[in-house]
């Protein structure tokens, strides 16, 4: 079951990283080499739980992003590759204890390491490597880029707990639901990209405005995903349409549709949400109403605004092809709902 959502915009039809892509592939095939290397270790289940994930096809968008923020001011060292590997590590322990927060059971289209391992493992194997993230910026020898990625590791884990605190409320606000995204997704987005320009070495404005690309980015990002849960693919969201419903999780479509919704809307909503009562009619049913409220339409809007937040952010700085790049991504994470 999929809905249509009708976007009016130019060339969304072409949006692509493939630029990106390109531009890093060298810094990239660096980072997969340390990526391998340092998540090895002499007890079997690390590598085994930390490589199931590794190797599962994400794009490593996070990591191209410190890259290309590098070399975009000329930066020609090694440092880069360095905090790109602290961020893709950052990212998965992310994702092995969100799963099991979650009690996710698929993420990429596989079982989660979870499903394998078990939970204690995918928590400790996570906290393996954040271990090594630090590790890895230490090595750099930036107090800056140090700074920037710890204080998103501890935003991150903020905005975990902080969802716990609003999970399956239906009077969770919006303002409250954007904290938790900031959080949680907008911060090492923010982070990825800040710490390319602190090791090129640039001044204020430039980091200002790489950090500010990345925090919007991340949440037009995770407001596109949200629209997906709802009428995606699987192959477009990496985990199974519906997830989030069946999860029980407070998405924006799922606010803006319960506050615009009747008494009886709302009381579905209080049912599949609160309750737990989300199969398959039900999620039918969710899709009748976020249509009838606007709410994906409106969610997408939300995530246009970031969009043109992220875009403006780097109108100052010099063009250059990684410039370019990095507008081609904002195109791409919004072009997904199609």
């Amino acid at each position: 079951m999929g809905v249509v959502i009708p976007l009016e915009n130019k060339n969304r039809h072409a949006a692509s990283i493939k630029q990106l892509v390109d531009l890093t592939k060298p810094g990239m095939e660096r980072v997969n080499q340390l990526i391998l290397s340092k998540a090895g270790s002499d007890v079997e289940m690390i590598p085994e739980v930390a490589n199931h994930l590794i190797s599962s096809g994400g794009k490593r968008l996070r990591p191209m992003l410190t890259l290309a923020s590098a070399t975009m001011f000329g930066y020609e060292g090694s440092h880069h590759v360095k905090l790109a590997t602290s961020v893709e590590f950052m990212h998965t322990a992310t994702l092995l204890h969100d799963d099991v927060v979650d009690e996710s059971d698929l993420r990429r289209g596989k079982s989660t390491a979870r499903m394998i391992w078990g939970n204690q493992a995918s928590v400790l194997v996570g906290d393996f490597l954040l271990g090594q993230a630090f590790r890895i910026m230490v090595e750099v020898g930036s107090m800056d880029a140090l700074d920037v990625l710890s204080t998103a590791a501890s935003v991150i884990a903020e905005g975990e707990v902080f969802q716990l605190s609003v999970a399956k409320n239906m009077e969770t606000t919006e303002d409250d639901y954007l904290s938790v995204i900031r959080a949680k997704t907008a911060a090492l987005f923010s982070a990825a990209a800040e710490v390319g320009p602190i090791v090129a070495g640039t001044g204020k404005a430039e980091r200002d405005a790489l950090r500010s690309y990345g925090a919007n980015l991340g949440l037009a990002f995770q407001l596109v995903d949200d629209v997906l849960d709802y009428g995606g693919s699987a192959a477009a969201l990496g985990k199974n349409v519906g997830d989030d419903f069946r999860e029980g999780k407070i998405t924006l479509p799922v606010v803006l549709s319960y506050r615009r919704g009747s008494e009886k809307d709302r009381a579905f909503w209080r049912s599949a949400i609160e309750e737990g009562k989300n199969d398959d009619d039900a999620l039918e049913m969710a899709h009748k109403l976020l249509l009838a409220t606007n709410a994906l339409n409106d969610t997408i809007a939300r995530a246009e605004h970031y969009g043109a937040i992220a875009r403006d952010a780097l109108a100052p700085l010099p063009e250059t092809a990684e410039k370019d790049a990095l507008l081609d991504v904002i195109d791409f994470c919004i072009s997904r709902v199609h």
